[in-house]
C-alpha cells in the first residue's frame, strides 16, 4: 500500500504551536509514527503552507501510484474551493483529518467545505486521527 500524506499550512509548527490544542507532538514526529506502526505501507509525506503545493500534489497523486490521501488542509479546510475541487477530480480516495474537534472551536471553523469531498472525516482525535486513517485505507485491501 501506498499512502501520500499532506499537511497543509502552520503544521510544521506542530509540537510548538497552540501546544493546548494541537499537542507537543511535532509533524516529524507524526510521521516516524506511522513509519513504525506501519511499516508495510509506503508513505510520502508533503507539508505546504501554500495552497497551490497542496492541490498540485492532489492532482498528482493517481498518476503517482497511492493508494490513498490522508490530508490534514488545516486552515484551509474552511476556505479552499480549490483544494475541495482538487479531492473531487482525483479518483484516489482522501480522508480528511483534523488534529483538534474543528466544531467545539470557533465558530468559522465548524465548517469544513474540503470535507464533503473526501470519502471520511477523523476530527478531534489528536494525532490517533492520522494512524485510523491509516488502518482504514489497509482495511480497504
Amino acid at each position: 500500500m501506498k499512502l501520500l500524506v499532506l499537511n497543509g499550512p502552520n503544521l510544521n509548527l506542530l509540537g510548538r504551536r497552540e501546544p493546548e490544542t494541537y499537542g507537543h507532538v511535532s509533524l516529524a514526529a507524526i510521521e516516524k509514527e506511522l513509519r513504525d506502526a506501519f511499516p508495510d505501507v509506503s508513505f510520502e509525506f508533503f507539508q505546504s503552507n501554500h495552497e497551490g503545493d497542496l492541490i498540485d500534489r492532489l492532482q498528482q497523486s493517481a498518476d503517482a501510484g497511492f493508494d490513498g490521501v490522508i490530508i490534514n488542509p488545516a486552515g484551509y479546510s474552511h476556505t479552499s474551493v480549490a483544494i475541495r475541487d482538487a479531492i473531487s477530480a482525483t479518483d484516489t480516495p482522501v480522508v480528511e483529518v483534523h488534529i483538534s474537534n474543528i466544531a467545539s472551536r470557533e465558530r468559522f471553523r465548524h465548517h469544513s467545505v474540503t470535507a464533503a469531498a473526501a470519502v471520511g472525516t477523523i476530527s478531534g482525535l489528536g494525532i490517533a486521527g492520522y494512524r485510523l486513517a491509516v488502518t482504514w485505507f489497509l482495511s480497504r485491501k
